[in-house]
């Protein structure tokens, strides 16, 4: 009963709408890994200047200078890799996606740890740029870390009431 009732409690709504952030941030990092592989054998630093040149950025300033630059020193090696690990972190939010979709337990718990990893260092950057970028990416995330204490604590509170009538026969 516990299980099924914390299936359908009232967090479920929430916890999907997180299951569906999650997919989708998995989603987006696997599309910039087979990015990522379509660039092998390619000549990287051409791409990127047509890239800087169709956003109708001046290559002069900062950032496409910098994009240039790392443009520059890619390799195949370093694209694989870089596209691995888009792989393994995509799957790693599919998962996570799925045990949240599924009111997993464990999934909450990842969530709640692994958005919370993320925290202090989205503060850094929000103390470095105060833009609304970082801003809304910290908002988000400190929500969904919010949520998941809500949704972690929740459950608890079910599983110990599903538990009470348990003990108590096992008393009488």
């Amino acid at each position: 009963m516990g299980r099924n009732h914390a299936r359908h409690g009232p967090h479920r709504a929430g916890v999907r709408t997180i299951a569906l952030i999650e997919g989708a941030k998995g989603a987006l990092i696997l599309l910039a890994g087979l990015g990522l592989l379509s660039l092998v054998h390619r000549d990287v630093p051409s791409v990127a200047e047509q890239i800087v040149r169709l956003s109708r950025l001046d290559p002069g300033s900062r950032y496409p200078l910098v994009f240039l630059d790392a443009a520059a020193h890619v390799t195949d090696a370093r694209l694989w890799l870089l596209a691995s690990v888009a792989l393994v972190y995509a799957a790693i939010r599919g998962v996570e996606a799925y045990g949240l979709w599924n009111a997993r337990q464990w999934a909450e718990w990842f969530t709640l740890v692994s958005a919370g990893l993320y925290l202090p260092v989205e503060i850094y950057q929000l103390s470095l740029r105060q833009t609304w970028l970082p801003g809304g990416v910290l908002i988000v995330n400190a929500a969904i870390v919010a949520y998941m204490v809500y949704a972690v604590q929740h459950r608890a509170d079910q599983n110990r009431a599903a538990a009470e009538p348990a003990t108590a026969e096992a008393r009488a």
